[in-house]
């Protein structure tokens, strides 16, 4: 297989001056820390939004026993569950993002690997995440190759897996409470306000869903390629 014009050269400076591989190291070791940061935030924007739905249906259990299931009830309820939307909203975005950054630090990760095929072609067989910087080389880093979900089901059910899938997840089910709330609060039957609120989740899981992979497929389009993936590389 051929190799690319200035790879050659770029493998003997590389080689040859014993202060690259120091650098590339360090550069490894802040990716390491950038990753791990965006994915403890990630976790704790998680577990801080699900603290404060938890807590306000406690809130709202309490405030239940106090006055009864009365239209002041639902009033509030319907408030509380609009505050929880907004936190949800907030939260998703952020996590998103900081799923991005993880996935643009191990694109930066698979660059220095690359570079340390460069200097030691004969690591390769050891490496086991990839070390090219398109998509295909970011998934196999993350373990999504060939044993990975690929149906549509696996994928959805993967996706919901996930932090962020979560978090869209409960998103999604406060829109259908929040939906039936209004609809009982509107007269609807109870029945009726069941039907609403369930489409009402549907539709919002969707949406995110949908927002979600669009915003992966934008953040893949804008990925700098340096070090694509051979032929070979992509069916292995």
């Amino acid at each position: 297989m051929d190799e690319p014009a200035g790879t050659s050269d770029r493998r003997g400076d590389l080689a040859v001056d014993p202060r690259a591989l120091q650098i590339l190291a360090t550069e490894h070791w802040s990716l390491l820390s950038a990753r791990s940061l965006a994915y403890n935030e990630a976790f704790t924007r998680a577990g801080m939004f699900l603290t404060f739905v938890s807590m306000s249906f406690v809130g709202l259990a309490l405030l239940a026993q106090a006055t009864g299931f009365t239209p002041d009830f639902l009033l509030i309820t319907a408030v509380v569950l609009g505050f929880d939307l907004v936190i949800a909203l907030v939260t998703f975005m952020r996590v998103g993002a900081a799923n991005l950054e993880d996935t643009l630090a191990m694109q930066a990760m698979n660059r220095i690997r690359h570079a340390y095929l460069e200097i030691s072609p004969g690591v390769a067989p050891y490496l086991t995440p990839g070390t090219t910087d398109d998509i295909a080389g970011v998934l196999r880093s993350y373990g999504y190759g060939d044993s990975g979900p690929q149906s549509v089901l696996g994928n959805i059910l993967y996706g919901l897996s996930t932090s962020l899938g979560l978090v869209a997840l409960v998103t999604a089910m406060l829109v259908g409470l929040l939906g039936g709330v209004v609809a009982i609060a509107s007269g609807a039957a109870t029945l009726g306000a069941i039907a609403v609120g369930a489409v009402a989740g549907l539709l919002a899981l969707v949406l995110l869903m949908g927002f979600a992979y669009r915003a992966a497929m934008r953040a893949q389009a804008n990925l700098e390629v340096r070090f694509p993936s051979t032929t070979d590389e992509r069916t292995t």
